[in-house]
């Protein structure tokens, strides 16, 4: 499981996110997204942590927290969506038909 964190200050960094995750158990990985074209942070994250239970108190006690003069929004994370589906129904639409 991961825990998608939203709102996000753009300034904010890992070792800031491992500092406010920790307190609720421990944190495997942090992944911050950023911009393609610009480089710049999403204002969105995801976090692991070691099990189940640390991120269910982790959410309970984060989600509406306000932190860095911002009101998160921390939940579990949704699958994303396969790219795959996506671009076979696009290119089924667009390809020409020989």
């Amino acid at each position: 499981m991961s825990i998608y964190v939203g709102n996000l200050p753009y300034e904010v960094t890992s070792e800031d996110l491992i500092e406010v995750f920790s307190e609720y158990g421990k944190v495997n990985r942090v992944y911050i997204p950023t911009d393609r074209e610009t480089g710049r942070m999403r204002g969105f994250a995801f976090v692991e942590m070691e099990n189940d239970a640390q991120e269910a108190k982790a959410i309970d006690a984060l989600d509406g927290a306000q932190w860095m003069k911002r009101e998160l929004r921390v939940n579990k994370a949704k699958p994303r969506e396969g790219k795959e589906s996506y671009n076979r129904s696009r290119r089924e639409r667009f390809s020409p038909r020989y």
